[in-house]
């Protein structure tokens, strides 16, 4: 019986990592996804940090990702930028891609 227990709390610490660098990498993800956003819309600088915080905080409004989808759309359309939903998609995907693999450097360092 001690080795089921020891087992299932294993697989509980492993859940629990699993879902922190899951939140991690997405939060990561948004950061760059705004500060490519805050690009395309012509901001730098702190402007640009400010926006990826917005960007950041919109994932917070429902579960999911698809508030953080439109809030960049909705943001480029008021702006004229010419940004089909496929590339903020692919955009999005490319991102998350790119935030795990910054995590995973990181936790090796």
């Amino acid at each position: 019986m001690m080795n089921f227990d020891d087992r299932e709390k294993s697989y509980e610490k492993k859940f629990a990592l699993d879902e922190e660098l899951r939140f991690k990498a997405t939060a990561r993800r948004n950061k760059l996804l705004g500060l490519w956003a805050a690009e395309k819309m012509g901001l730098s600088g702190d402007d640009a940090q400010a926006y990826a915080r917005e960007v950041i905080k919109a994932d917070l409004e429902e579960p999911g990702e698809e508030d953080v989808f439109v809030k960049i759309r909705t943001d480029f359309d008021g702006n004229g930028i010419e940004q089909s939903d496929h590339q903020i998609r692919r955009a999005m995907s490319d991102f998350l891609i790119e935030a795990a693999r910054q995590i995973e450097a990181e936790a090796k360092a």
